[in-house]
């Protein structure tokens, strides 16, 4: 016997692919001949989703990017963000390194920016009274 629980589930789908003709053909069915999303994801055995992507894809085309992202502007998009990301990795790691080099950790307070661990270092060296004291506050 089986379970209520086991047999409402759905078997997961496997990842399918489709060729530009079978979107253009399914895009065509709601834009072109009016017929709903669900109504054509029913009956080509489709998601809503998928089907709804295509349809939102299709008319940010034919407006020219009024209703949304063009090919060409979501590859530009895409684009920019792997830059950023890749210009994001570069600044954390050259923060790193001049941290390592100089000891010195640069910090943004509201009145601009700041050497956070100089103070710090002028600090203990007072206290210590060393001859180094003595060089790090007047700059030496």
């Amino acid at each position: 016997m089986v379970s209520k629980m086991e047999h409402s589930k759905k078997q997961k789908r496997s990842r399918r692919s489709f060729t530009d003709e079978f979107k253009a053909g399914a895009v065509r069915l709601v834009l072109d001949e009016g017929k709903t999303v669900a109504q054509v994801a029913r009956d080509l055995d489709l998601t809503q989703s998928a089907v709804g992507g295509w349809v939102k894809q299709e008319r940010a085309e034919r407006t020219g990017g009024k209703t949304g992202l063009t090919a060409v502007e979501r590859e530009e998009l895409a684009r920019l963000r792997k830059e950023n990301r890749s210009l994001r990795m570069e600044r954390d790691l050259l923060k790193k390194a001049a941290v390592r080099s100089t000891g010195h950790c640069n910090t943004m307070s509201p009145g601009g920016w700041q050497r956070g661990t100089v103070v710090h270092e002028q600090t203990r060296a007072i206290k210590r009274g060393t001859a180094r004291a003595v060089a790090t506050v007047e700059g030496r």
